[in-house]
């Protein structure tokens, strides 16, 4: 698939654990003078050591204890290899969270735009000496709970210079893992310190032996996967056992008038697996049923001397071709004798992939498509616009890809936008970069061939600074060439607007002015734009999403604005009503269009539903330990196509286990691994609150009965009968993910277990009381029998990951994650178990050799464990027995 890149930082070689040690080769010191050349400052770069390191969560200057009005205490150490009295320099970095006061007197912080924050020298600066550390303490809002907060690519400045990456804050891969490694964090070591949210924080830290006790409730058992498909079948009759079907020689496929091209990938797939096609292979007939209604359904009938698969559409036999691969053992390919009849849960099964924030390839989003395809999952939402990068070209506006589809060191972002999560001074790396119109189309006729519908998403009002900065270089270069009337035709923002404000990124120039005119030329046009690469493409654009995000606050000194609710005739009288003025008119426009509006359910939430057009889609993402089935009730109600995203089992981006050197965001979540995803009962929101806790391991209460505000108007209530949600969506969102690796570390194997839930039903789930309920660890409508169900359920599709699915993963070349594994020591003998039975485990006692794990040994010393993946090539990341 993709070429493994290992970057090793200058000074610096990787152990076998993944930790980074100071070589006895380091730069010769090279005492640096005032009036720095450019040579001087590549060699400080490439010789200053930094570290950045987390002292607490709770110093003395923060306000109470809880998770409000937080803050955190943390140090850059900069120890330099030479003396250094200069003072015109500066160091650039990104700080997700912003410095709020600097304790240190030598040294001063400002935050520049976003994350992006520069350290430079103050008066009482009195220089570097070679191998003298000096420290820059400061304070930070919120909290740390994560090492992937300390953002790589630190970058120093001095006048005119080239700006120079400082090598000892660059990432490195580990060989083994493929993680990411970060040798410039101290670790978070301290668990009241460096990970509890707040001093009343339950959540236990997933060490080995919390994994251990997580994980006993799994049995290795080889019986449950033989006949096992992901995801789980409607219906599944196993008619023989004694006498599997042999496909060692691969199936002779009669198509019976079905395209071809609509069957291809999905036979790729099988090929990769070892049962190709062959003409003395076992006929596998194809055949149009039109008594199966369904997008989807089919029914696939497995035989001694012959495979028959029945369906009414294309995607009905990609998908029972796709079930037969599900249940092929990469090893025996034989397979018994059964019927299945199968059909979808929902319509809507999608995956969402930010490649705004940070860049992925054309590659990474075909692998992705292929694996979408082989779980029966059906739409690609692409978020290719935010504040930090703009991802497609649009044919007549270059600067948005030019300028926002780069970041650089240029401040006055003439060229490009500012460096922004770690991205480093040049725009020479992953991070960057865009999908071309021919691009964009593969990638649409790639889909299509697979049954899958790409829904294009550019972020709008807010999370729009890529666009707006593009715009604003392009009007300055038009009125350059005295072409005003050009220059002003896709304008975004209002000259004249004083207002203060900041987004939840810290931006406080990325909404677009609603009041303008040339806001909506521009949406149009590039909706205009991205539907014809759709047509090109032969996918007609059927839902666009808009974003919707507003930023409050904005908009509030626009004379524009102000001028625009004195006289507009569109019934907005205030400044608090131009946000959803805004997603009415989008939504009304992409309507006239023949294409279905959808935005973020926050948004969504602001309209006024008798000015919306009639249907629209809208993306739930409210938490649920939060009261978040209360939002996705009201808008589904409206008849709008609800789709669940809630963070806290539907955020891929957040860490799978509670860890700190796990990756990932963690605001609703500090741990969703696979087993609570599969917990997820999706038409019961509120009844999760009976197994589940919030982001602090406590328990929560979801109440979901019609509750009125003191007017006696509807405040939020239960679904109204009959009224369905249309669909899940997995999410991924790429502030932390830089490469194309990492991100499928993030996905993988999560996407199997979205699949299952998207298209099965499980019989385990609490089903839907729309006369309103409250639901909490004490009222018991998740009874002892449906856990029970649930977790033997969940057993088998642990044992189906482990012993079948995965190395159909590592055939195809996707990065998935291999799991911590869980042990304990007792008596001083050595125990272990994984979450999916069937993966290798290797231990080693005081940093010997690595051993396999077959049953309970003895061991002394520090012991450390690790899984392997399963072609037995990849490792996973190592624990220490505790």
């Amino acid at each position: 698939m993709k070429k493994k890149l290992v970057a090793v930082a200058v000074g610096l070689m990787m152990t076998a654990t993944g930790c980074a040690e100071r070589t006895s080769q380091a730069a010769p010191a090279v005492e640096v003078q005032a009036g720095l050349t450019q040579s001087q400052l590549n060699q400080l770069s490439a010789t200053l050591d930094v570290k950045y390191r987390l002292l607490s969560n709770f110093p003395e200057q923060c306000s109470g204890d809880g998770a409000g009005e937080r803050c955190f205490a943390a140090q850059i150490e900069l120890t330099p290899a030479a003396d250094f009295d200069d003072n015109t320099w500066s160091i650039y970095f990104s700080q997700m969270r912003p410095v709020q006061q600097v304790l240190s007197q030598q040294f001063a912080i400002e935050r520049v735009k976003g994350d992006l924050h520069k350290i430079t020298p103050t008066e009482q600066f009195a220089g570097f000496k070679a191998g003298e550390k000096v420290t820059i303490d400061f304070i930070g809002q919120s909290w740390q709970l994560s090492e992937i907060d300390a953002m790589p690519n630190y970058y120093i400045t001095a006048g005119e210079l080239s700006p120079a990456v400082i090598k000892s804050t660059q990432v490195s891969i580990d060989s083994e893992t493929g993680m990411e490694v970060r040798p410039y964090v101290v670790d978070f070591d301290d668990e009241l310190n460096h990970y509890k949210r707040s001093k009343s924080d339950q959540l236990q830290w997933a060490k080995s032996d919390v994994l251990f006790a997580a994980n006993q409730t799994i049995e290795h058992d080889s019986a449950q996967v033989v006949d096992a498909i992901i995801p789980t079948p409607l219906s599944q009759v196993v008619s023989s056992t004694d006498q599997a079907v042999d496909l060692n020689a691969g199936i002779k496929v009669i198509l019976n008038g079905v395209k071809a091209s609509s069957v291809d990938a999905a036979l790729n797939r099988l090929a990769r697996i070892g049962v190709a096609q062959s003409n003395s292979g076992l006929p596998t007939l194809l055949e149009l049923d039109k008594t199966i209604t369904g997008e989807g359904a089919y029914e696939l009938t497995i035989g001694a001397d012959r495979i028959v698969i029945n369906a009414n559409s294309d995607a009905g036999f990609s998908y029972g071709l796709a079930s037969l691969t599900s249940l092929v053992d990469v090893k025996s390919k034989k397979v018994n004798a059964m019927k299945v009849v199968d059909a979808p849960r929902y319509d809507f099964r999608g995956m969402h992939v930010d490649v705004a924030r940070n860049f992925h390839s054309k590659a990474f989003i075909l692998d992705l498509l292929d694996q979408m395809a082989a779980y029966k999952l059906n739409k690609l939402h692409l978020h290719m616009a935010d504040d930090e990068g703009w991802r497609l070209e649009i044919e007549g506006l270059p600067e948005l890809t030019d300028i926002g589809g780069q970041r650089c060191h240029d401040l006055a972002e003439n060229n490009c936008l500012l460096p922004q999560l770690g991205s480093g001074p040049s725009t020479d790396t992953q991070v960057n970069g865009y999908y071309s119109k021919a691009d964009y189309i593969e990638i649409l006729q790639y889909a299509g061939a697979r049954q899958i519908e790409v829904i294009p998403s550019m972020d709008m009002p807010g999370h729009s600074r890529a666009a707006i900065i593009s715009m604003e270089a392009r009007y300055r270069k038009l009125m350059a060439q005295g072409l005003e009337q050009q220059a002003n035709e896709y304008r975004l923002t209002d000259p004249l607007d004083t207002t203060v404000y900041s987004s939840v990124q810290y931006y406080d120039d990325n909404t677009i002015n609603v009041c303008m005119e040339s806001s909506f030329h521009f949406v149009d046009k590039v909706i205009d734009e991205i539907a014809n690469l759709h047509e090109q493409a032969g996918q007609p654009l059927k839902i666009y999403h808009i974003g919707a995000d507003e930023t409050a606050g904005a908009w509030l000194e626009s004379p524009l604005c102000k001028a625009f609710i004195a006289n507009n005739d569109q019934g907005v009288t205030s400044v608090d009503e131009l946000g959803a003025y805004f997603i009415e008119r989008l939504s009304n426009l992409i309507a006239s269009k023949g294409i279905l509006a959808a935005g973020w359910s926050d948004g969504m939430s602001h309209t006024r539903p008798e000015k919306m057009a009639k249907n629209n889609q809208s993306n739930i993402w409210d938490v649920v330990a939060h009261g978040g089935h209360k939002r996705a009730h009201q808008q589904a109600n409206l008849g709008w196509d609800a789709v669940l995203g809630n963070p806290e089992v539907l955020y891929f981006d957040f860490p799978y286990v509670n860890d700190p050197k796990e990756h990932g965001y963690y605001w609703a979540s500090r741990g969703t691994d696979e087993r609570t995803l599969h917990s997820f009962m999706p038409d019961n929101l509120p009844a999760n609150a009976e197994q589940w806790t919030d982001i602090e391991g406590k328990p929560f209460e979801a109440d979901d009965r019609v509750t009125k505000d003191d007017q006696g108007k509807l405040v939020s209530g239960p679904l109204k009968q009959g009224v369905k949600f249309a669909g899940l969506q997995g999410q991924i969102w790429s502030e932390t993910l830089r490469s194309d690796e990492l991100v499928e570390y993030m996905i993988y194997p999560r996407l199997l277990v979205l699949a299952e839930r998207a298209w099965h039903k499980a019989s385990w789930e609490v089903p839907y009381n729309y006369e309103g309920a409250v639901y909490n660890q004490q009222t018991g409508t998740f009874t002892n029998e449906m856990r029970a169900a649930q977790s033997k359920q969940w057993g088998e599709l642990a044992n189906t990951l482990g012993q079948k699915e995965l190395v159909k993963l590592d055939l195809a070349g996707i990065d998935y994650r291999v799991p911590t594994v869980g042990a304990k020591i007792e008596q001083g003998m050595l125990y272990t178990n994984i979450i999916y039975p069937g993966l290798s485990i290797e231990y080693r006692a005081n940093g010997g050799d690595w051993q396999k794990f077959t049953a309970p040994v003895a061991v002394t010393g520090q012991v450390e464990v690790r899984a392997i993946a399963a072609d037995n090539q990849r490792k996973g990341r190592t624990l220490v027995v505790n």
